[in-house]
């Protein structure tokens, strides 16, 4: 499994590799860890993954499943699951990941669902972990993880804030179907990246100008990061000098069109009651 810009089909020069070998099932004995030529296959030390340990090793579809919520779903498997259905794409056995898939959002469709209503346990874990990106945003800094944060926070309001989007917006909708049929459109509408599905809703809620503003702001987002001079700016001012790069001001600027472009369909279209009553209670 390929996840981060490989699963968003934004892909750069500069992105790592977020891979992760995933196994259809529970732990077990005879799962050996990713060998050494898988990495080097992904780019090595060049492009490896982070270094929380999220990904560049051996995950399990049966923890995503059966932990959600309390101690165990810490924030690694949370991360994995809510990736593995919003932002990830299959390299190899197809079939095996597609059962993980579709496992990981039937957890999240059990009998409390309600007809014409969005499916909160869903929604409720979509928020649960963008509000857990934002807090340990601070949390990595105060830690003195504070590396490339200009890079970072870049990312926290527009490649992260869309992740969050592109969850919250299907779930929003499934108001418009029955219980029984909800399923067939996550299917659908889950399966495209996140800037898709973004671009989709602004089209399906009459507001193409809000759109344009937002998907636009977004695109310069993307040719920016593949910027090899502004992504090596990016990755090595510190916090408080951040002011004083040109490549950050342009990206905090795209950053509050995108934002403002999200505001409008959310609070200026029909979605606003939804967002009321289920966005923040």
């Amino acid at each position: 499994m390929l996840f981060g810009s490989w699963g968003r089909q934004e892909l750069t020069g500069q992105s790592d590799n977020d891979w992760a070998v995933l196994v259809d099932g529970g732990e077990r004995e005879g799962v050996r860890p990713p060998p050494e030529q898988v990495k080097d296959l992904l780019g090595g030390d060049e492009r490896k993954p982070g270094a929380q340990g999220v990904f560049g090793c051996t995950i399990f579809g049966q923890n995503l499943v059966e932990r959600i919520g309390l101690d165990d779903d810490d924030n690694k498997n949370l991360t994995r699951r809510i990736l593995l259905l919003l932002e990830s794409v299959p390299v190899l056995n197809e079939e095996s990941v597609t059962r993980c898939w579709n496992a990981v959002l039937k957890g999240y469709l059990d009998d409390s669902v309600k007809g014409y209503r969005p499916p909160r346990f869903l929604l409720n874990d979509v928020i649960r972990y963008w509000r857990t990106i934002c807090v340990d945003f601070v949390g990595k800094e105060r830690a003195g993880a504070g590396e490339k944060w200009a890079l970072r926070n870049l990312k926290l309001r527009l490649s992260r804030k869309a992740l969050f989007a592109g969850g919250l917006l299907p779930a929003l909708l499934c108001h418009r179907y029955a219980a029984a049929d909800m399923r067939a459109f996550l299917v659908e509408i889950l399966r495209q990246p996140s800037i898709d599905r973004l671009a989709w809703a602004f089209l399906e809620l009459d507001a193409p100008d809000a759109g344009v503003r937002a998907v636009g702001a977004y695109d310069r987002f993307i040719g920016l990061l593949d910027n090899r001079d502004a992504r090596e700016e990016l990755e090595r001012v510190p916090r408080d000098e951040a002011s004083r790069s040109d490549f950050f001001v342009e990206g905090k600027k795209l950053g509050a069109d995108f934002q403002q472009g999200l505001l409008a369909l959310l609070f200026e279209t029909p979605l606003e009651p939804l967002v009321r009553e289920y966005g923040i209670f």
